[in-house]
């Protein structure tokens, strides 16, 4: 596997973005560009990325598809189909958003989100978007939630199935799918289930950390890696098994000095394990 994070060091060219990930002690990083970037600039960073032996990881396509205004559903598949196209063009591992949500959160919740309906739309708009960009290296993946589908390994196995994509995969944030306290205690588990269903499309990886509070009724907060309850060591395990470039990608801290600390962490649980990050 190959840690990545977000880029604090400054940089002008794709050389010395490459330059500032190797800085960071990273190997993989999220994409450098935006979409609507000239074909010359995404190939020059695909270049500096390649003899830097940096795996770009994914763009994110962050939007509602599933919105209810038509103008702001519209506009979100725009994005995703674009974004996807960008993820091809500098070979990104894989393009990843979420898969929307009915209610006015773009993210949730909304009662409507975990219904049979929306499922249905998931597979409709997903199809739109892949075959719209016809992608032939990189993947469109949808970040499991809590209170969206995909919110189980077996739900994820389940859109596969129905979209019926090649060009559909995964993105794995087991983080996010810890949504009681048995998923929370028994994480270990959860995420060698993850893997054991899911291992052969995944694509990219989040990490971060959770912690389960004694705040009723249920509560849970997102933490630094290290911080929390995760099983790293069964996560880094699991990764390890992978493609020796599938990447995990830090997100949601507050800065450089804990992104290091972050990775510092990682790290350490990667050594004692004897695997490469």
């Amino acid at each position: 596997m190959r840690l990545g994070g977000p880029i604090f060091e400054s940089y002008d060219d794709p050389d010395s973005w490459a330059a500032a990930v190797g800085n960071a002690g990273y190997r993989a990083a999220y994409c450098p560009v935006d979409p609507g970037a000239d074909d010359a600039e995404i190939r020059a960073y695909e270049r500096s990325a390649r003899e830097a032996d940096i795996v770009i990881a994914e763009v994110g396509a962050w939007s509602n598809p599933l919105a209810r205004d038509e103008k702001t559903r519209d506009a979100a598949i725009g994005k995703c189909k674009a974004s996807l196209a960008v993820a091809d063009a500098i070979g990104a591992r894989c393009c990843v958003n979420i898969a929307g949500s009915r209610g006015e959160n773009w993210h949730g919740p909304h009662p409507d989100d975990l219904t049979e309906e929306t499922f249905e739309m998931i597979v409709q708009v997903v199809r739109q978007i892949i075959d719209a960009v016809q992608p032939t290296r990189t993947f469109y993946t949808l970040e499991a939630m809590q209170w969206l589908y995909p919110d189980s390994p077996d739900s994820y196995l389940r859109l596969i199935e129905a979209i019926g994509r090649r060009a559909f995969a995964v993105h794995l944030d087991p983080v996010n799918i810890l949504s009681s306290p048995q998923r929370y205690f028994g994480n270990a588990a959860l995420i060698r289930e993850c893997f054991d269903k899911l291992g052969a499309h995944i694509k990219s990886c989040h990490a971060k950390d959770v912690v389960l509070s004694e705040k009723l009724s249920v509560h849970m907060d997102e933490v630094r890696p290290g911080l929390g309850a995760l099983d790293y060591a069964v996560y880094l395990r699991e990764l390890d098994k992978l493609d020796a470039d599938v990447p995990l990608m830090m997100e949601h801290l507050s800065g450089e000095a804990e992104y290091a600390a972050a990775a510092e962490y990682i790290r350490s649980v990667a050594a004692r394990e004897g695997i490469t990050v």
